[in-house]
């Protein structure tokens, strides 16, 4: 018996197992966004261990991408010496350093697995994203009906939020729908544009954007095909690298919010805040996890900071705001989450992995496709979520795994160069 299951697993392959977790990815995080980590834990778990069943060796990643990302969460461990909570910093770092290791084996055991077991999991992943657009659509127009159902409520105030993470995974899955394989570029662009306008029915502003700067990144690249994918690493690294110089003068003078949501106003708040953090410890930054409990967070900003913005008492949001902490556990800023709690060692680490990702999406089998999820992640990035919050990380390594497993990809994950040795099929 034992002999024939591990028969049928050398048969399923590493491609199989991330396929069922892409296919179950999207519905699950519309469910539940944090029961993304398990779902992708356990997919590249089974695709590496598959890897060393069916190909005979253990899929070990490398390549500057893996380098960079691990030097990243190697400073983010050292920097736990000087972190208001050391704990919690030296635990992140080697937890996400680990899976990130483990993401990138998981791609070189794709690239090796056969050109059908790998269309089976491009498949599969876009089965997953068209079932979890219409579970979030019909969530949506049922009055969350089947959210609450799940939870075992019959209402709860609020719950329309929980979508917005959901919404943000399938804006950056949803250029996977370009590459559909033998369908017409007609019937892709009807799935493109269907797609999109189920996420922005959706909650959340930062996906919205992320759709539309994607697709923005999508049509350049199909106008330029050689200069469209080489723009999104050089712009990603500086937007990481200059983004306290960049939104800093504007805060500093103040940028009219009254007319604004609340939730938009607030984040020109809380980037005002973390930039004059920032400046305190320009150099190694606060520690990992810092934003958590940088002094002065949990504090309301001062009446001549809401002034400053334009958020006095009888506009609307002053009620809303007046109250409100300075910096509610993150920045909503990638790079200024970056740069406050890694400083600028960090800053430059992040800018370096994203500038190689940019160059790695550019020399993959569908530039295009892989330079839109890069521009949406980056967008998520830079408008919402905590940066090393664990089920986005977990969305973006299956967003790689995704890109793996088109033709020809190789060239586009970690340790592209061990895969190329070692494939045969």
């Amino acid at each position: 018996m034992l002999r024939a299951l591990l028969g049928k697993l050398r048969t399923a392959g590493p491609a199989a197992a991330l396929g069922v977790a892409l296919a179950v990815a999207p519905a699950a995080a519309v469910l539940q966004s944090k029961a993304l980590s398990p779902v992708a834990t356990l997919g590249l778990l089974a695709a590496v261990l598959l890897a060393r069943l069916r190909q005979g060796r253990w899929p070990l990643p490398g390549g500057p991408a893996l380098w960079l990302a691990l030097a990243l969460f190697g400073w983010g461990g050292i920097s736990a010496a000087w972190a208001p909570d050391p704990g919690r910093a030296l635990f992140t770092a080697v937890q996400l350093g680990g899976f990130i290791a483990l993401g990138a084996a998981g791609c070189v055991a794709v690239a090796r697995d056969s050109a059908v077991a790998r269309q089976g999991m491009l498949l599969a992943a876009l089965g997953g994203l068209a079932g979890g657009l219409l579970l979030a659509g019909l969530d949506l127009a049922s009055g969350n009906a089947i959210r609450l159902a799940v939870r075992g409520l019959s209402e709860r105030p609020g719950i329309a939020v929980g979508l917005k993470p959901a919404a943000s995974v399938m804006a950056l899955l949803l250029p996977l729908a370009a590459a559909v394989p033998g369908l017409p570029a007609w019937q892709r662009a009807v799935a493109l544009l269907a797609g999109g306008g189920i996420i922005m029915a959706l909650p959340g502003e930062a996906a919205k954007v992320a759709v539309l700067v994607a697709g923005l990144v999508g049509l350049v690249c199909l106008a330029l095909p050689k200069w469209g994918p080489r723009l999104v690493g050089p712009v990603a690294a500086v937007l990481m690298l200059g983004m306290p110089a960049l939104l800093g003068p504007g805060l500093g003078h103040g940028i009219p919010a009254a007319g604004l949501p609340a939730s938009s106003a607030h984040r020109l708040l809380i980037w005002d805040f973390t930039i004059q953090r920032i400046r305190d410890k320009p150099l190694l930054g606060w520690g990992m996890e810092a934003s958590r409990r940088i002094p002065g967070a949990g504090e309301p900003a001062s009446a001549e900071t809401l002034a400053r913005f334009g958020i006095v008492p009888g506009v609307p949001i002053y009620e809303t705001l007046a109250p409100a902490s300075r910096l509610p556990l993150h920045t909503h800023n990638g790079p200024l989450q970056v740069w406050l709690e890694l400083g600028m060692v960090g800053a430059l680490l992040a800018a370096m992995l994203v500038f190689v990702l940019g160059r790695l999406a550019e020399r993959s089998a569908r530039p295009g496709v892989a330079a839109a999820m890069l521009a949406s992640a980056a967008v998520t990035g830079l408008l919402s979520f905590g940066t090393w919050q664990e089920w986005w990380i977990s969305a973006e390594l299956l967003g790689l795994v995704a890109l793996a497993c088109l033709p020809r990809a190789l060239p586009s994950i970690p340790g592209a160069r061990v895969a190329r040795r070692g494939q045969g099929s």
